[in-house]
């Protein structure tokens, strides 16, 4: 019955973390992604404001958190011209990556398209409805059967980031095969090098899609800029049709978000001092831990946005993965992210300012020893 999915990845790293627990400092986990700072205080208080909600939530969203998106997206994003009808709250993004194709009828005998190196959610919705998966990304190679396309940018685990020119591409290409092209965009405020200034391209910008947001949907998520992982708030925006069916869908399903995160998702998307605070503080992490990661040995590849550092000792990432455990550091095999990610791993930047240094000292401390 519960065959369709292989174990949760991370199960098969646990013999590492408490080989890495032994460590006389105890272990430094850099293998996950959550959170670790405080959720900033205007959105606690804006949630805590709104605890009172006896009635079921809209399901499409609040007036209020529709506008917020509406006019992040063209503030933020360099995407005007939204309208409420385009956006709808869920439930975290993982929850619609993960079911969105069996909320557009796939099955068995459609293709779902995900990035060579991709994200653990997008192989899951493929499963849960019987499509087949596929790992590609060049267009020109994708299949008439595709039927929804993924693209990843800033990139989950790599960081890699798409251009304007790469984007477009690849909606020509969905809007030829008649595909849905689903842009996982929720590292776009956390750009880097060359991107720390720059904003970062989304799907939905006139240079990218045109005139028409035919055929296209951008997921976001607060969960890195904002800290709010623990309140699951996140949401679509694309096409006022394809939005309508989704929400029609999902309020036969129950599948709402509650009013209070709503609220506070409208207070932090108009707030920009606590994500430039925030960024701030991953910059300074990020410094500390690639100057270690480097110096180590490891070579660096994309790593332009996001939370990690997607490194390589040019060996297989299970090797690596023990080398760090030895160390008392804890890393993410590549393998999870995809056969051709096999030589990597990744360092994640999601841990306090204490592990990040501990890690680093650990790291220059062991060159001469590998």
């Amino acid at each position: 019955m519960f065959d369709r999915l292989p174990e949760y990845p991370w199960e098969s790293l646990k013999p590492f973390a408490a080989q890495a627990a032994k460590h006389s400092g105890g272990a430094v986990d850099l293998s996950i992604g959550s959170p670790v700072d405080p959720t900033p205080v205007i959105i606690q208080e804006a949630l805590n404001a709104s605890s009172n909600s006896p009635g079921y939530p809209s399901t499409g969203g609040s007036p209020e958190f529709k506008a917020a998106v509406v006019e992040w997206f063209a503030r933020r994003r360099e995407v005007p011209g939204l309208t409420p009808d385009q956006v709808m709250p869920t439930i975290g993004s993982k929850e619609l990556i993960s079911w969105l194709p069996l909320l557009l009828g796939l099955g068995p005998g459609d293709v779902v398209v995900q990035p060579k190196v991709a994200y653990t959610a997008y192989i899951v919705g493929a499963a849960l409805c019987g499509a087949e998966i596929l790992s590609e990304d060049d267009p020109a190679k994708w299949p008439a059967n595709a039927k929804l396309i993924w693209i990843n940018s800033p990139g989950n685990p790599d960081g890699r980031v798409l251009d304007h020119i790469q984007m477009k591409a690849a909606v020509d290409r969905a809007r030829e095969l008649g595909a849905l092209l689903a842009s996982d965009e929720c590292y776009a405020e956390l750009g880097w090098g060359q991107w720390a200034e720059k904003v970062i391209p989304s799907v939905l910008d006139p240079r990218v899609c045109g005139n028409s947001h035919h055929g296209v949907m951008a997921l976001y998520s607060l969960s890195k800029q904002s800290n709010m992982a623990g309140y699951r708030a996140a949401f679509a925006v694309g096409e006022a049709e394809l939005i309508k069916g989704l929400v029609n869908i999902r309020m036969h399903a129950g599948l709402n978000t509650p009013g209070p995160v709503q609220r506070a998702m409208a207070v932090a998307l108009g707030d920009e001092e606590h994500v430039r605070v925030e960024k701030e503080i991953y910059r300074e992490r990020r410094e500390i831990l690639l100057a270690a990661v480097r110096s180590y040995g490891f070579s660096l590849s994309e790593s332009q946005a996001g939370l990690y550092l997607w490194a390589t000792l040019g060996e297989d990432c299970w090797k690596t993965v023990e080398r760090m455990a030895q160390l008392g550091i804890i890393v993410a095999p590549g393998i999870f992210y995809g056969e051709s990610s096999r030589d990597f791993v990744r360092f994640s930047l999601t841990a306090t300012d204490d592990k990040i240094a501990e890690g680093a000292r650990r790291l220059h401390d062991a060159i001469g020893l590998t």
